[in-house]
């Protein structure tokens, strides 16, 4: 392994060596707490442009395979560990952790202090960063991450879409006609939606209203994605339309975020974000908690859903992060829409909150959805 170096913009500095490909990556410093699920983790396209480091200290030993992936490709600006593994066992495993990313090109750092490094994040945010294997002085690595855009403002689904439309057959019989909105959707969403009767179209996130009623949809599944909800404009009008047109709609992570913003809502930037598999959640109808996956940035405030007089009527907040008390979920009262923040696919993670995806068919069928 040869050196490497990553710098936050802050000026700290931790010294590591290379795994995966050579060169120089630069993006938002995360980290997450996942045990487990790295490959899930590195296909996922809400990190689209971040550097994530993983707090669990040992990664790779399990290896990879192509059926864990969550979407075609590495979806990470870069990848951070405390120690990869030197070797894999799993029957299941196609080729080691380190192979799978330079296959990628993709830039990994190892014998990072993640502890340290997730302190100083909690501490100070998440923070602009530059692993690179060719640049070594840190003053010099500095200068080109500040020179980075950073996360506020910036428009990512349009990078991580689908180009084009396609079908995604439902397993079994096809009891409901589902258009999927992709703002970064993951394999695991359209699989459990598949798995409950629906046939997919999935969409790219620039579709025009019109495009997507013409499909006379029983429902609009919204899907995670990466980057600053507010500047994904397009998306907002759309969900607008379908409201507007009562089509039942589901929104996770991004989507939830872009639903909030549509009934008159607002988000705004957490320090450091959710971004792991063991976050507890209140379901505020039940009072069940729920032990749920999270990978995002933003959130919707809490304080600014909308009463009677909201462009789509009442929405009350349908769950909680009971780490921070930041919302967790929202239920439109007056229009057959709910969202959730985390993600109840659970690609990696705990099956508890898997019963939303029931929930979306209950409400297609309530709204009077027909069996294709």
């Amino acid at each position: 392994m040869s050196p490497a170096l990553l710098v936050l913009e802050d000026g700290a500095t931790f010294h590591g060596e290379s795994f995966g490909a050579p060169g120089t990556a630069f993006g938002e410093v995360v980290f997450n707490t996942a045990m487990a699920g790295y490959q899930e983790v590195l296909t996922d396209p809400s990190y689209h442009r971040q550097l994530v480091a993983m707090t669990a200290p040992h990664q790779g030993n399990y290896g990879v395979t192509a059926a864990d992936a969550e979407s075609d490709g590495v979806a990470v600006a870069g990848f951070i560990v405390r120690e990869v593994s030197r070797t894999y066992s799993n029957h299941r495993a196609q080729g080691s952790l380190p192979d799978y990313l330079a296959d990628a090109g993709v830039v990994g750092i190892t014998e990072v202090d993640t502890r340290r490094l997730t302190r100083h994040l909690r501490t100070h945010g998440a923070l602009r960063g530059g692993i690179s294997t060719d640049l070594l002085d840190a003053d010099a690595l500095r200068a080109r991450v500040q020179e980075q855009p950073g996360m506020a403002g910036a428009e990512l689904a349009s990078a991580v879409t689908t180009a084009t439309a396609y079908r995604y057959p439902a397993q079994g019989a096809a009891r409901f006609r589902v258009a999927v909105l992709d703002f970064g959707a993951k394999t695991s969403q359209l699989r459990l939606l598949a798995a409950h009767g629906c046939e997919l179209t999935v969409l790219p996130a620039s579709t025009p209203a019109a495009d997507v009623l013409a499909l006379a949809p029983d429902g609009v599944f919204c899907s995670n994605g990466p980057g600053d909800p507010a500047a994904v404009r397009h998306g907002v009008e759309v969900i607008r339309a379908v409201l507007a047109a009562r089509i039942p709609t589901f929104g996770i992570c991004l989507g939830h975020q872009l639903l909030a913003l549509a009934v008159g809502a607002r988000t705004y930037k957490l320090a450091f974000g959710h971004h792991g598999v063991n976050h507890p959640i209140r379901n505020l109808a039940t009072g069940r908690i729920e032990i749920a996956s999270h990978n995002h940035g933003f959130a919707a405030d809490r304080d600014a859903l909308p009463g009677a007089d909201g462009p789509f009527g009442r929405v009350v907040e349908s769950h909680v992060n009971l780490n921070d008390g930041t919302n967790a979920g929202l239920s439109c009262l007056d229009v057959p829409a709910f969202s959730v923040q985390y993600h109840p696919e659970s690609a990696p993670g705990p099956h508890d909150s898997r019963y939303l995806f029931a929930d979306f068919c209950t409400l297609m069928r309530a709204s009077g959805g027909a069996d294709v």
